[in-house]
Formats: C-alpha cells, structure tokens, sequence
C-alpha cells in the first residue's frame, strides 16, 4: 500500500496548470510516456449544520433539506447524522434507503455525514464507546453511499496528561476507526475544529501518527484561529478529502469575511478535485444566509 505522503506528493507534484473559468480546470502529467489531463471540478455540497436549530427542533426534517438543495442546484448534500431520527442509534435501513433514493431522484450526491466524538477523553471506556460509535455510523455512510464520515478529535480538559500523550491514544484510537472504514469503503474524516486540534501542526502531527490511507482531512476554514488561516490551509491542503467553506475566517484573533478569491486560488492551486460543502453559523434566517453564500461561491468559481 503507498502511504498518505507517497500518494500526496504524487498528486502535488501533477498540480503544475492554473485553473480556467467555471468549475473545472485541467492538469497537464505525463503517465507512461503520454500526456494527459486530469480535470479538476467542485461540487458545490451543503453541510446541514447550517439549518441546526431549525433541524434540532424539528420545524424542518431531512427531507426538507433535500427539497432545499435541489431546488437552490447544490450538487450534493452533507447531512450529519445528528439529524438522523433515533440519534446516536443508527437509523433503520429503511430510513437509510429512502432518503438515498430521494436524494437520487432529486440528482443530489451524498457527500458526506458526520457523529459527534471525544479521543481527547483520558477514559479508555469512554473513548472505546465512542470507536463502536463511530464504527456504527462507518455502517451507516457506506450505506448511504457516503465516501466519508466526519469525526473530531475531543474537548475533553485531559487534565494530569500532556498534549503527548493524548496525541498518543487518540492516533491509536483514530487508527481503528481508519482500520474498519477499510473494510467499508469508508474514509474517515477528522475536523480541525479548534478543539484539541487547533494548527495545520496539530494536523500534521496526528495524520503522521496514524498513518492511514484511509483518513483524510475535513477542512474547517474557519477553525485555524492562530496565525494566518490561509497559510494554515495550505499547509494542510493535500490532506482535505471534504471542506467546511464557511462565511467567515479568523485573522490575528478577529472573525472576518472570508476572501473566496483568495481561498478558491489555493484550492485550485493544489489540485484539489472533489466536494466543497458550505456551513453557515451565527445568527441569522439560513434560507438567507445559505443562498447568499451559495451564489457568492459561485461568482467566485466562474
């Protein structure tokens, strides 16, 4: 098996054309002797939380989110499985196939779901319930047709450990995780989200620990709050299988409108081929907020 830097650097160094208008770019690589093109293209996804409230408080469900997605021309949708009914039980198949079905009359892709963990937790218990946890929901995404499930590193306080020794068990714990999305087909995707896991360091350091072809990166925009986020996610980049493109960065400690321009040139820069979920948070109507976003990104990107 080639390792995460093996394969990483074999798609960095094919990254060498800039990117045309729209969605799509191509890279020019020389495979066997041959030219060829790799076509770059975004698939525009939204990621649920941002209908949190509305969802948690069941005023809308995910079939309504489904109907919203397709009626705004999302190319996908990322639905966390905390707005699954039954949460954390995994929901009934027959739940499972009928969203899958509708999500596919409705031309949607799946693109990602998500579950709520803590590896920052010293308690072997508590962090084994969370690896069946997650293992349940590994379940739930290859059903789905989900290419990736979502997790966290944890918040837990850890005190009388060193940051050392958490990396430790939480490489280990996420690398069980990794080990059954193996067998499902499942990458798992750990969030940077200015928890435990704070720097494109932080990043760095537990993707070299784990050392699975099977985790990827959930890159947060919004979760580097030292330094300079956009130097952070190019630092990170080659790691991202799925993104939260969010509304807002943090720079020099203050929360301030992202620059798309910006943050699009360093995507397309690296190569990056896939889904780009967008999330909005605060205050404010999402049916608002959403669309205002969605067509923000896409003035961008064409």
């Amino acid at each position: 098996m080639k390792s995460n830097t093996s394969r990483r650097d074999f798609l960095k160094a094919i990254v060498i054309a800039p990117a045309i208008p729209a969605f799509t770019s191509f890279i020019n690589s020389d495979r066997m002797g041959e030219s060829s093109a790799i076509q770059i293209k975004f698939k525009v996804s939204l990621n649920l939380y941002s209908f949190n409230k509305l969802l948690s408080d069941k005023e809308v469900d995910l079939f309504d989110m489904l109907r919203f997605c397709a009626q705004h021309n999302f190319d996908a949708i990322d639905p966390t499985g905390y707005y699954f009914p039954g949460y954390p039980t995994p929901p009934p198949n027959e739940f499972i196939n009928e969203f899958k079905r509708e999500a596919f009359l409705l031309g949607l892709d799946i693109s990602g779901t998500g579950v709520r963990n803590d590896f920052a937790n010293p308690d072997p218990v508590a962090r084994e319930t969370d690896i069946e946890h997650i293992k349940q929901w590994i379940e739930v995404a290859a059903k789905l047709g989900s290419p990736n499930l979502r997790i966290f590193a944890g918040t837990n306080s850890h005190e009388g450990f060193t940051r050392d020794q958490v990396f430790k068990w939480m490489s280990q714990d996420i690398r069980k995780c990794c080990d059954y999305g193996k067998e499902f087909g499942v990458i798992v995707a750990l969030q940077n989200h200015n928890d435990f896991i704070k720097t494109a360091d932080d990043v760095d350091r537990i993707f070299e620990m784990v050392d699975s072809d099977w985790l990827g990166l959930n890159l947060d925009i919004g979760s580097y709050r030292k330094g300079d986020p956009y130097a952070e996610i190019e630092k990170n980049i080659m790691k991202a299988v799925t993104w939260q493109i969010k509304e807002n960065v943090w720079i020099n400690g203050k929360e301030t409108p992202v620059d798309l321009k910006k943050l699009f040139q360093i995507i397309k820069k690296a190569g990056y081929r896939g889904y780009l979920p967008l999330e909005t948070l605060g205050a404010g109507d999402p049916y608002q907020k959403v669309p205002n976003l969605l067509n923000e990104v896409r003035q961008v990107l064409s």
